[in-house]
C-alpha cells in the first residue's frame, strides 16, 4: 500500500508544498505515517505527541516539520492516508467478482482482513469526527458513493430487482457500510472470526433481499 495517492495518482499526504519529490522522501513520509497510525491509534490524539510519533519512525523532529505543518495536519492527511489504504485494499478483490453479491462478500472479507491487521483504522476514523470533520465526512461519503456505483452497476446488469430505484440504492449503500463498519468491529477489532463466513453469511441476506 502506497504512502496515500490523490486521484491523480500523486503523493496527497504531506501538508501544501511540502510533497516530497524523492524515492527516499516518499519512503520517510510513509515512515511518519506509520508511526503516526500506531502512536494516535494507541493513545488517542490528544495524548500523542510529535516526538513520539517521530521516534517511532526513527527520525528527527525537524523531519516532521519538512513534511507537516502540525500535529493537526499530519491527523488529516493520516485520515485520508487510512480511507486510502482501506479503498486500495479491497478494490484488487472486486475484480474477482462473478456478480454485484460476490463483489460485496469479496469486498467484505478484504477489509475484515484489514481491520484485523489495521485495527487503529477505527480509533483514528473516530477521533477524526472531532478532530477532522471534514476528513470524516469525506470517507464515509466516498465510501458510500463507491458502494452505491456498485449495486447501480448491478442492477443495470439485471442482477438486483429493478424496482429498486437509484435513490434506493443509494440508501442500500449507506445501510450496507454501516454494516460492514460494525461487523469489522465485532469480528475483526473485538474479536477474531474467519473472515470468508462472515461475508458469506451477510452476502447471502444481501443476495435474497435484493437479487431478483
Amino acid at each position: 500500500m502506497g504512502a496515500g495517492l490523490s486521484n491523480d495518482g500523486q503523493i496527497g499526504v504531506a501538508s501544501s508544498g511540502k510533497a516530497p519529490r524523492t524515492a527516499r522522501g516518499e519512503r520517510t513520509l510513509r515512515k511518519i505515517l506509520d508511526a503516526a497510525r500506531d502512536e494516535i491509534g494507541e493513545r488517542g490524539f490528544s495524548d500523542s505527541s510529535i516526538v513520539g510519533i517521530t521516534q517511532r519512525a526513527g527520525v528527527a523532529l525537524g523531519t516532521f516539520y519538512t513534511y507537516f505543518d502540525s500535529k493537526e495536519a499530519l491527523f488529516e492527511a493520516l485520515v485520508r492516508d487510512m480511507s486510502a489504504q482501506v479503498r486500495d485494499h479491497v478494490a484488487p478483490a472486486l475484480e474477482e467478482a462473478g456478480d454485484v453479491f460476490d463483489g460485496e462478500r469479496l469486498a467484505l472479507e478484504s477489509f475484515l482482513r484489514f481491520a484485523r491487521e489495521y485495527r487503529h483504522v477505527y480509533r483514528i476514523i473516530d477521533e477524526a469526527e472531532f478532530v477532522d470533520p471534514a476528513g470524516f465526512r469525506a470517507h464515509y461519503e466516498t465510501t458510500a458513493e463507491r458502494i452505491a456505483a456498485r449495486l447501480i452497476a448491478g442492477r443495470e446488469r439485471g442482477e438486483i430487482a429493478s424496482s429498486y430505484s437509484h435513490e434506493d440504492l443509494e440508501v442500500l449503500a449507506w445501510a450496507l457500510m454501516g454494516a460492514n463498519v460494525f461487523l469489522g468491529l465485532r469480528y475483526s477489532v473485538w474479536a477474531s472470526a474467519d473472515p470468508a463466513s462472515v461475508a458469506a453469511a451477510t452476502s447471502r441476506a444481501l443476495r435474497a433481499g435484493l437479487g431478483k
